[in-house]
């Protein structure tokens, strides 16, 4: 292939040509809002028309609404529409979801050149700008306005999203060009999706009134009707959704209250995602504060290992990636600290691995790009001796501040020192049963307890989950070469922080000593030295008088995580609003995966559209780790 930027995961940018200060789409030949007033006509035909200022402010607590869109372009109707949502002054927990596909995404570059044309949209658009993904294919969920505001961009064919993304949209903006421009958005299987992501009621608005276009929604069930364009444009299309069957019009059902067990990092960043979204939390862990188990080590690094192929597995990586690295930022030297990560090629079969990976992929350069060992060596700050790949917006974590950190919300509730024995189902609800007798009921029951959470599962249901014992060491800052970066390889080396460095970590998979072991210090230890040469600037004479932690890690039979409801058969457990859940199996890259698999598990939790697509839902369906024996 002669152009690297069309390899995935890239996907193409939009191709624009500025004219009088108005950006053109030289793939379309058509311009993305009117040269007069692109914010007024954006308030005119698609607020005004699905009558959003009403809308929104008749929002109840807890509530989402749904806004879908056909063509994200410069964001113009997203950032108009935030305005007015801030503008409502929406109850607590309330979100608005903002579900735009973009088939030729702007640059970073263009979009802040775009933004400029309104300065009373700036400080939106800066927020924008600063959370605007890399161009990757796919879907990104970027989290605004501390959790009132989520937008899902996918980025790709508009059909494509409409098929892999699941949401009931309230409002649609059908925009996307002038049909004859770009007829791909018109076609019939994709005003079909329109009505398959709509529900009764939900108001559609375009900047087209073609009667084919007219026509196609009709036969979709739309009621439509032509009415005054904006300007100089004589008309458009409004209407609503009006099916021959309509099923019931009431908001979707959602559990008032959550129990969670488990306070790692995937549990108590569940419980303060679901607290933003007005839903009271209770946290039950069995340790005497957050991040007690395999989430307490003194520093963690946020790194996934992308694969050669650009499949489903890797795409939920670099997807979980991108949304951790963005979530962290609040947490910014106060626990989360963006200093980059090499991922050294410090073997044969490790450099033929990059090789491969850099021939059949192209990622943009904000997220990763190849360095030599002399470049390395430089970004760290200290000698290496061989290439790798940089990742320049990761960095490492101390976990237990960003889960006490996240804790701190009103809504959430936290009982610690209590170790549920089992769990049981009475009617519609869950009950934790302790050694002590203690009980606890719950209409909603996620189960975050890492390598424990297997043994919590109901009679009858056996999953396959690994339990992993990994050791780290501690090493002082005056015992080595310390790197400004985190350097991963056959091992992982974290800068310094108050004076000590952590390396790790072992890979024990039969054993569950939980107590240092001098051998497993010196196995991460040589095969440090094995990976940085040198790095130790003095010998250990006792590797039994060294400092770390031992955690227990939870995979699956697969290696890849879970997260979603447990669907055993039972009538109980399928209820809509409540249920039992499992967040677990995050292995060794929790850090990473944590994040993005607790937005997504809150999606499913508020039934509100859903941060991953089909495909990937799929990846972590909590089915898979059943055995036949157990349907």
């Amino acid at each position: 292939m002669n152009n690297p930027s069309l390899l995935p995961p890239a996907i193409e940018p939009a191709d624009l040509v500025w004219r009088d200060g108005v950006p053109e789409s030289q793939q379309f030949g058509d311009v993305y809002f009117s040269r007069d007033d692109g914010l007024e006509e954006t308030r005119y035909v698609f607020l005004q028309h699905n009558r959003l200022a009403e809308r929104f402010a008749n929002v109840e607590p807890g509530q989402a609404f749904v806004v879908a869109e056909s063509g994200f372009g410069t964001g113009l109707n997203f950032l108009a529409t935030w305005q007015q949502w801030r503008a409502s002054n929406p109850p607590r927990g309330a979100v608005l979801h903002f579900v735009s596909v973009e088939r030729f995404p702007l640059t970073a570059s263009d979009l802040v050149k775009a933004h400029q044309l309104w300065p009373e949209l700036a400080d939106l658009a800066s927020t924008l700008q600063a959370h605007y993904p890399a161009l990757v294919q796919g879907c990104h969920r970027l989290v605004l306005d501390g959790g009132q505001v989520r937008l899902t961009l996918f980025f790709g064919d508009a059909l494509d999203g409409w098929q892999q993304l699941n949401f009931q949209a309230d409002a649609w903006f059908l925009d996307g060009f002038a049909p004859a421009l770009n007829p791909d958005l018109w076609v019939d299987d994709v005003v079909e999706a329109v009505r398959r992501h709509s529900r009764p009621g939900t108001t559609v608005a375009t900047f087209t009134a073609v009667g084919r276009v007219r026509r196609a929604l009709i036969a979709a069930g739309f009621a439509m009707k032509k009415v005054p364009g904006f300007g100089r444009k004589r008309d458009m299309l409004a209407g609503h959704f009006q099916p021959d069957s309509a099923k019931s019009t009431a908001p979707d059902s959602h559990p008032a209250a959550v129990t969670i067990i488990g306070a790692g990092i995937a549990g108590c960043l569940l419980a303060r995602n679901l607290a933003e979204r007005g839903i009271n939390v209770t946290v039950v862990d069995a340790g005497n504060g957050p991040a007690s188990a395999a989430s307490g080590n003194r520093q963690g690094a946020l790194y996934v290992k992308l694969g050669v192929e650009h499949n489903d597995q890797t795409r939920l990586a670099l997807s979980a990636l991108q949304f951790a690295q963005r979530c962290y930022r609040p947490y910014k030297d106060q626990g989360w600290h963006p200093c980059g990560v090499l991922q050294l090629a410090d073997n044969e079969r490790e450099q033929e691995r990059q090789a491969k990976f850099l021939q059949r992929n192209h990622y943009p350069e904000s997220l990763t790009r190849p360095v030599s060992a002399a470049e390395a060596s430089q970004l760290a700050g200290i000698p290496l001796q061989s290439p790798g790949l940089w990742f320049p917006a990761s960095g490492w974590l101390y976990p237990a501040e960003v889960c006490r950190q996240a804790l701190e919300h009103p809504a959430i509730q936290c009982r610690f020192d209590v170790a549920v024995k089992r769990i049981e189902r009475q009617a519609d609800q869950w009950s934790l049963v302790t050694a002590e007798g203690w009980q606890h009921q719950t209409q909603a029951l996620v189960l975050c307890g890492g390598h424990l959470s297997g043994q919590l599962l109901p009679e009858g249901l056996r999953s396959r989950f690994k339990t992993i014992r990994g050791q780290v060491t501690l090493l002082e800052e005056n015992t080595l070469n310390a790197p400004n970066t985190v350097i991963c390889g056959s091992r992982y080396l974290n800068p310094a922080c108050q004076g000590q460095s952590l390396t790790g970590a072992t890979f024990d998979l039969h054993d569950d000593t939980p107590s240092l072991s001098a051998s497993s210090q010196q196995e991460n230890l040589e095969a440090l030295e094995t990976m940085l040469p040198g790095v130790l600037n003095q010998p250990v004479d006792r590797f039994d008088a060294l400092s770390g932690r031992v955690g227990f890690r939870c995979t699956t039979h697969d290696y890849q995580p879970v997260a979603g409801k447990v669907v055993t058969g039972q009538a109980a457990t399928d209820d809509t609003a409540g249920g039992l859940y499992l967040l677990t199996g995050l292995g060794s890259k929790g850090l990473a995966y944590a994040p993005l698999l607790a937005e997504y598990l809150a999606d499913c939790l508020s039934n509100q559209p859903q941060a991953l697509p089909a495909p990937l839902q799929f990846r972590v369906r909590p089915e898979r780790c059943v055995t036949p024996a157990d349907h």
